[in-house]
């Protein structure tokens, strides 16, 4: 079956009762361009730098915190669907969804590099050491981020299954934050042994009227280690949730 974007979806089951759930409490909502297909979002230095999908649509911008204005804009080029970005040692740098190729800016989004991987992309983020990428598999890929190549695969499981579908992803305090792909749910991975340690329930961050079809799911986690916050938003989410974890 084929969801909204052109994906495959696919069943996820994240209800083993010995892992930790969560809920979120909203600290506070910011504006979000509503018709952002968001693939990739990051924090640097005060702003949202965020990676927008869909084939004609794509992008990679730098975003105002507060106001959720687009500061400054790069569109990808038509052939290519954006998917996850993250930012190590002042690149940003970019995946694409099924032309096996990305893109390395400078922090004003000036393009100084392309770079090819094999698979999809989906999510990205970094440890501090390698470049950390999900394929919509229950793996991630832990790049060099000089040449990209592949120095492991970590299988993620969840009570011993495997979790498909990992999308977005972001390091949070040691830990591999993921959007599993269409749901509302984020999975906190070890980046060690491939363990879930907690899951995160979104259900409801998004009021159910402002909900326009089956497109606009949870995707989108950026993390200010400076102050300790937490951004979430999703895919054509008119709001950004800054927000804290509640163990339920």
């Amino acid at each position: 079956m084929l969801a909204a974007g052109g994906r495959a979806s696919t069943s996820v089951a994240l209800a083993q009762p010995d892992v930790p759930t969560y809920g979120v409490e909203i600290v506070g909502n910011r504006p979000h361009d509503p018709d952002a297909f968001t693939q990739g979002l990051v924090f640097h230095d005060g702003a949202l730098y965020e990676s927008t999908g869909l084939h004609g649509r794509s992008s990679v911008r730098r975003v105002d915190l507060e106001t959720g204005r687009v500061l400054s804009r790069r569109s990808v080029p038509r052939p290519y669907f954006a998917e996850g970005l993250t930012i190590f040692q002042g690149r940003v740098v970019q995946l694409t969804w099924q032309s096996q190729k990305g893109f390395v800016y400078d922090l004003g989004l000036r393009l100084t590099r392309e770079f090819a991987y094999t698979g999809e992309g989906w999510g990205l983020t970094h440890d501090g050491t390698s470049l950390i990428m999900s394929d919509g598999t229950p793996r991630l890929r832990f790049l060099d981020p000089a040449t990209f190549a592949v120095r492991r695969v970590l299988d993620v499981t969840d009570a011993g299954r495997p979790v498909e579908s990992l999308n977005e992803l972001e390091f949070v305090r040691g830990e591999v934050y993921a959007n599993v792909w269409p749901t509302d749910w984020i999975v906190r991975i070890d980046p060690v042994s491939g363990r879930v340690v907690s899951r995160v329930d979104l259900t409801g961050l998004l009021a159910p009227h402002e909900r326009r079809g089956t497109e606009d799911v949870a995707n989108g986690i950026a993390y200010d280690a400076s102050a300790d916050r937490l951004f979430l938003t999703g895919k054509l989410w008119p709001r950004l949730y800054e927000v804290r974890l509640r163990r339920r």
